[in-house]
């Protein structure tokens, strides 16, 4: 089954990315299910946000005590890879949580990833179907 994603949501996602080209740009993915309903972007509090990305723990939190209280779920995040391809890196896996979705950018690309363990890229990720519409 693929995830499916709002034109318009992928949309703010790659402005987002253009907005900051050499930095590691990320938010969260938000939803139900199969179906991603809201992107929030988040600072990148990462030491070197040019070479990797971390959310902004306070972001993180907001989003999932939203949940707790009925809003959409935390179903993974996005990040940009502004000089490389739309594919999780190995430091992407040493931090990747099983079944989580990864939306990485580069680009005006966009690929979508599950997390999985054992996975075929980095041993952790694998492809996910996504559809624009």
């Amino acid at each position: 089954m693929a995830i499916v994603i709002a034109s318009e949501l992928l949309e703010e996602i790659l402005d987002h990315a253009a907005a900051e080209l050499g930095t590691e740009v990320c938010g969260l993915l938000l939803g139900r299910d199969d179906r991603i309903t809201a992107v929030r972007a988040a600072a990148n509090v990462a030491a070197e946000p040019t070479r990797a990305f971390e959310l902004d723990p306070a972001v993180l939190i907001a989003a999932h005590r939203a949940a707790r209280t009925g809003g959409e779920a935390v179903l993974g995040h996005y990040h940009s890879h502004p000089g490389g391809d739309p594919q999780p890196s190995s430091c992407d896996a040493e931090v990747a949580t099983a079944g989580e979705l990864w939306l990485v950018v580069a680009g005006q690309e966009a690929r979508l990833w599950r997390a999985v363990d054992g996975g075929p890229v980095h041993g952790a990720f694998a492809a996910e179907p996504m559809v624009v519409g």
